[in-house]
């Protein structure tokens, strides 16, 4: 393709992709599938990587992320990120509203909005573009994570028109969807680690990963509520606000102006009783004065504005009986208290069982079969008990003792030091976590034998045709025709068979063919060793190539790939110090499993620095640091992030990390810069 005919191609594909983003993200009004966008997306990745210097600054690739950031810089508001000062008490309203007549009069009008359970952000725009995006910290000076705030596709790069100010910042809250947190939650289950505890701490969680393309898969979002300018178009905030929105700026339509306090009860009465309905959390209301002269005369007290207050919702609680505590058991082995209760409405939905999530908590409560406890849904999603009415207590009840053996196979449980969470140690025979590993085995980002989901794994474990992931690669057609078995949904009562027929089964064979070309990375997912996730598997998978040299690796060697840590390091020594497994690798890849780098479509196109590994830190001038990594790689060579003994160079720039570069001298690491690494690749 021509240069210039690939330029062109470029700033078409980044306009068309921002204009759906912004329909999809902002309007809520999507123009184009989700598989013709990925599609274009794809695209215009292809073209960028081949043509990198007709890239733009605002391109929807950066959404994807990439950049990793070490240390987020601190950075001073230019306008302090003050709290807003907050009640539950409806009287208290009628108190801040006679207060602020009794300074600027009767004639003023308030803005009621939502109070979103998030992180508090403030976005810096110059001349149109995202320069800068900052978190609350202590209101006087927040963290610099503009980096991961980019890979939020509501959150415009640049702006639309060209009438907005030459300089403004828009404060807004990041959060996460409710639907996003539970599939984070599950996946974060799935490998061993424990579940968030609400939206708002996974949302603040990942807006300071490291790895941006990592914050990047956790859907965040975010609406914008105040803008701070010199040179602002209007005299209030509403109009502002809504001007904002004409510039891409995604504003909250759950707004209204109201002149009197019962307009403003209403206000907060109908998001009270609707707030379950919204795919995000909210735990209150904010009222503000509209009028930015009022505001000025009203004016701030040392935390907070005397012209806004916060209305805090009450937890919705109730009070319903224990009737018993079971336990799940996870693919690793977890094993998760959950409380069955008496069937009861709360927050809209009947709930009859509840989190415990490990067994400190249960100690903590002192909560106990019969007691009656108080049950609320945490962050408004899952229910959890949060105290127990002792004045009910049954006189002979007795505290749930901490089961020694697993409740499935009866195999002794274990805890880490330092761990909440018990593992059943029976890795290879008990039930539920061969069905889970397996269950994991097939999933979409792993193997993606989606024929075989629908509780068909179930049905040919229970029929011993399979008991591990290698024994899906043995099953023959006479097996399977024919079994079936009906399934109760526990909600509904209802009863379905699942059976296998012809077509069920030809599509389960083709199914289990076309694992076999599953690259090695999503191979290395799916065999399920414990805290490997998705992002981890691709990171071993590209620096030790095959699994015989992962198998093999020290500790050391380990924990020198980037993102891998002591806990990641010790499970996957462990996972190969066991002879079973070590002997289904040894089946998988007799079957034909892809557990090696494929070289034809490998990064590799050199082999100039095989052999040696790198470390990068500073800032650069001729190449940004992802894409010194894209020439380590394509050149053969290997990346870490931190510096050891093993470490062969260390490649700087301008303001180098300082530890980095002492442990550097100390340890006698060549130290090059730009010009000499280039010279090595030559």
């Amino acid at each position: 393709m021509q240069k210039e005919e690939a330029q062109r191609l470029i700033r078409a594909l980044t306009e068309e992709l921002k204009e759906h983003n912004y329909r999809y993200y902002v309007l809520n009004n999507p123009s184009i599938s989700d598989y013709d966008f990925d599609i274009k997306l794809e695209n215009l990745t292809r073209l960028e990587k081949e043509f990198p210097e007709f890239a733009l600054k605002d391109s929807p690739v950066q959404r994807v992320g990439g950049e990793i950031t070490k240390v987020f810089q601190s950075v001073i508001h230019k306008f302090p990120m003050l709290s807003l000062g907050n009640t539950y008490s409806k009287e208290e309203l009628i108190e801040f509203d006679e207060r602020v007549k009794k300074t600027i009069g009767d004639d003023l009008e308030y803005i009621c909005e939502l109070k979103y359970d998030g992180v508090a952000i403030g976005l810096t725009y110059i001349d149109g573009i995202l320069t800068q995006a900052v978190t609350r910290g202590d209101g006087v000076q927040g963290d610099d994570v503009t980096t991961n705030i980019k890979t939020i596709k509501s959150i415009p790069l640049t702006l639309r028109g060209d009438d907005f100010p030459h300089e403004f910042e828009m404060r807004g809250e990041v959060y996460m969807p409710r639907k996003a947190f539970d599939e984070l939650n599950k996946q974060r289950l799935d490998i061993g680690d424990d579940p968030f505890a609400n939206p708002r701490n996974a949302a603040a969680g990942s807006l300071k990963m490291q790895d941006s393309a990592e914050v990047a898969k956790r859907k965040l979002d975010c609406f914008l509520y105040f803008i701070y300018s010199d040179q602002l178009p209007f005299e209030t905030h509403y109009d502002n606000i809504i001007k904002a929105k004409e510039w891409g700026l995604k504003i909250s339509p759950y707004m209204a102006k109201c002149r009197t306090i019962d307009e403003i009860f209403n206000f907060i009465n109908e998001w009270d009783e609707h707030r379950h309905s919204l795919p995000f959390d909210i735990d209150g209301a904010v009222i503000k004065v509209n009028s930015y002269k009022q505001q000025k005369v009203l004016g701030f007290t040392a935390k907070s504005p005397r012209w806004a207050i916060a209305y805090k919702f009450k937890a919705e609680r109730v009070l319903t009986k224990l009737l018993s505590i079971s336990y799940q058991v996870g693919r690793t082995g977890v094993v998760t208290p959950v409380a069955n209760l008496e069937p009861i409405l709360l927050a809209g939905t009947i709930v009859k069982r509840a989190t415990l999530h490990n067994f400190d908590i249960i100690q903590k409560l002192d909560v106990r079969v019969g007691d009656s406890v108080f049950i609320e849904k945490g962050g408004e999603v899952i229910p959890k008990i949060v105290s127990v009415d002792l004045s009910n207590r049954l006189s002979d009840s007795t505290p749930i003792m901490i089961p020694e053996k697993c409740p499935a196979c009866e195999s002794l449980l274990y805890r880490s030091e330092g761990e909440t969470l018990f593992y059943c140690t029976n890795e290879q025979t008990c039930p539920p976590q061969i069905k889970g590993k397996i269950e994991h085995f097939i999933s979409r980002k792993a193997m993606n034998i989606d024929s075989l989901g629908e509780g068909k794994v179930e049905i040919l474990f229970d029929n011993g045709l399979i008991k591990n992931i290698a024994d899906l690669y043995d099953l023959h057609y006479e097996q399977l025709i024919g079994i079936e078995k009906k399934i109760s949904n526990e909600e509904t009562g209802k009863i379905r068979a699942i059976s296998f027929k012809q077509k069920t089964i030809e599509n389960i064979f083709k199914g289990i063919e076309v694992s076999k070309t599953v690259p090695f990375e999503r191979s290395l997912f799916a065999i399920g060793i414990r805290y490997v996730g998705e992002t981890v598997a691709r990171k071993l998978a590209t620096h030790f190539k095959t699994i015989d040299a992962l198998a093999s690796a020290e500790f050391d060697h380990l924990i020198e790939v980037e993102e891998i840590g002591e806990k990641i390091a010790e499970s996957i020594i462990a996972y190969f110090n066991n002879i079973s497994n070590l002997e289904l690798i040894t089946r998988l890849k007799s079957k034909g499993i892809q557990f090696e780098i494929n070289e034809q479509n490998s990064l590799v196109k050199t082999n100039k620095l095989e052999g040696k590994s790198f470390v990068i830190t500073g800032v650069f001038s001729h190449y940004s640091r992802d894409e010194f990594k894209k020439i380590i790689i394509e050149n053969g060579g290997v990346n870490t992030s931190s510096i050891s003994s093993k470490t062969g160079f260390l490649l700087t720039g301008d303001q180098p990390g300082e530890a980095k570069y002492n442990k550097a001298v100390k340890l006698g690491i060549t130290i090059l810069s730009e010009e000499e690494f280039l010279k090595m690749i030559l």
